[in-house]
């Protein structure tokens, strides 16, 4: 999508034709790339007098334009769409897309990627629907606030500083010049720092700085004396950065607890212009001890203007936030389940929710369920052979819960049935979905008195941190489990990592049994 030329034509009585072109802009590299695409059909545009008269010609306005002339005049030549064939020098130049608003004609000629003859369907060629934006937003910017032809006339000469920035060679970016032109001013008004090719545009408005840590949970349980169980934590800071100025300088520091766990194999934005050496060392295949760098992890950065992750971290927290062991044993048509679940004490018991989910693959729909439960209420969705155990906001006062109960089906039908090839027999799990705010496991924060921001203007600060389980499960202690699947624990925080293109292929969740459980 691009132009090849664009024109503004005043109407002005006493003038050749009663009418003057006030601005033209051609691009070159738009123009051999049209006569590449349209070959033979190739007509190059001409210069601004043949031009107008051509486009005079086509819109009636000539002043001997009396007389009917077919090619033009008759019923089969009626226009709809603004868009015009001008002939000029024994050739038609087509499309032009052409408009008379307040005695001012605005014009241009798309770029069409494909031979014109036989003209292709409008609908076809993108360029035009962007002609039609960029002399919309040409007109939008000459109508502003204009009073008289002294404005009129600043207003064009600014034209050329402004097809600069909103439509560069021939391509539209943006169809507000008055974007650009406010962008153009608040740089000549500051410094003469050079915007960066990464950063199209400036923001002006209220300064704020919002910074979120969200983390992801992943654990695999399986209450057995020869698998260790695995868990680990995958973290993600994201940030918006709204401040005034090219080049604002923002530090952010991340820090944690007295006993917080170490952050790990940590990758920044590359919009992070300084790392201190102990978190670019900072790696989980390490061994835990005391020497490992706790924090504070500062990251000074010039931000870009959307939101984006400043970065990515793992860490070994000493336990996972909820221990627990699920027992299922077949008995004909009939399962026998019983389910342990135990908040750990140094967790927030204080859930935006926490769910329990257990599915029954390859079998038939559920007919029969006799429960009991010690806290929550369970759901039974019969068709999809499955049950979920709500248990809401809070943990009890005594922080563990149970739940057992006898689970009876149906014959298995083959139109609709769960089937999974791994879940056969007595291999099943339980699956665990809860989301804690104002919490990481971590205990990594971002301190509001810590972030410091050279720019103009006292910026509000905002932070918000969050806890989400993924991948949480608990399997079937009284059958076969696939202990394989705890290599793949850390497929999230891979794929996060790849997408830096630094990869580090020793990244390893750490295996531990956990203390004080009792079962």
């Amino acid at each position: 999508m691009a132009q090849r030329a664009v024109w503004l034509i005043s109407r002005e009585p006493g003038t050749p034709f009663c009418s003057t072109v006030r601005f033209s802009r051609r691009y070159p590299t738009v123009e051999k790339r049209a006569k590449v695409f349209n070959g033979a059909s190739y007509v190059p545009i001409p210069e601004d007098g043949p031009f107008l008269k051509a486009l005079l010609f086509e819109l009636r306005l000539l002043d001997d334009d009396e007389d009917f002339i077919e090619s033009r005049d008759s019923c089969s030549h009626i226009n709809k769409t603004s868009v015009y064939g001008l002939l000029i020098g024994g050739g038609e130049l087509w499309p032009v897309v052409a408009f008379l608003k307040n005695n001012m004609i605005y014009a241009c000629v798309p770029l069409v990627e494909q031979t014109l003859s036989p003209h292709p369907p409008l609908i076809s060629i993108s360029g035009i629907s962007q002609g039609f934006e960029l002399l919309f937003g040409v007109q939008d910017f000459l109508s502003l606030s204009q009073k008289n032809d002294t404005e009129l006339n600043t207003k064009l000469n600014q034209l050329p500083d402004l097809l600069l920035q909103a439509c560069p060679f021939g391509t539209l970016l943006d169809a507000n010049l008055q974007n650009s032109l406010d962008s153009i001013n608040f740089a000549s008004v500051t410094h003469s720092q050079k915007q960066p090719a990464w950063k199209v545009g400036t923001y002006k408005g209220k300064p704020q700085v919002s910074i979120s840590i969200t983390e992801k949970v992943k654990s695999m349980q399986y209450d057995k004396q020869d698998i260790a169980d695995t868990w680990q934590v995958v973290g993600t800071v994201t940030c918006k950065c709204d401040l005034e100025g090219i080049m604002p300088n923002v530090t952010i520091s991340l820090s944690l607890p007295t006993n917080g766990s170490p952050l790990q194999d940590i990758l920044v934005h590359p919009c992070v212009t300084s790392l201190d050496s102990a978190i670019l060392t900072s790696s989980s295949i390490d061994a835990m001890d005391d020497s490992a760098f706790s924090g504070p992890y500062k990251f000074p950065l010039t931000p870009p203007l959307e939101s984006f992750n400043l970065c990515y971290y793992t860490s070994q927290v000493p336990v996972p936030p909820i221990l627990g062991f699920y027992q299922m044993k077949e008995e004909e048509i009939q399962v026998k389940i019983t389910v342990n679940l135990k908040l750990h004490e140094s967790v927030k018991n204080n859930f935006e929710f926490c769910e329990a989910h257990i599915p029954f693959y390859n079998r038939g729909p559920i007919t029969h369920v006799e429960y009991k439960v010690s806290f929550g209420q369970l759901e039974v969705f019969r068709e999809k052979s499955s049950l979920v155990w709500i248990i809401g906001q809070k943990f009890p006062k005594s922080m563990e819960i149970n739940l057992s109960g006898t689970v009876t089906f149906g014959a298995k039908s083959h139109e609709k049935q769960s089937f999974d090839e791994i879940c056969i027999g007595g291999t099943a799990y339980l699956k665990l979905h809860f989301r804690i705010l104002d919490y990481t496991l971590t205990g990594c924060y971002a301190d509001q008195h810590s972030v410091q921001v050279f720019a103009s203007g006292k910026p509000k600060i905002s932070t918000h941190r969050k806890l989400i389980s993924s991948d949480y499960y608990i399997w079937n202690s009284k059958a076969p489990a696939p202990v394989t699947y705890g290599s793949l624990l850390l497929s999230e925080s891979l794929c996060l990592l790849s997408e830096s293109g630094k990869v580090r292929n020793k990244i390893t969740s750490r295996p531990m049994r956990p203390s004080g459980n009792s079962r």
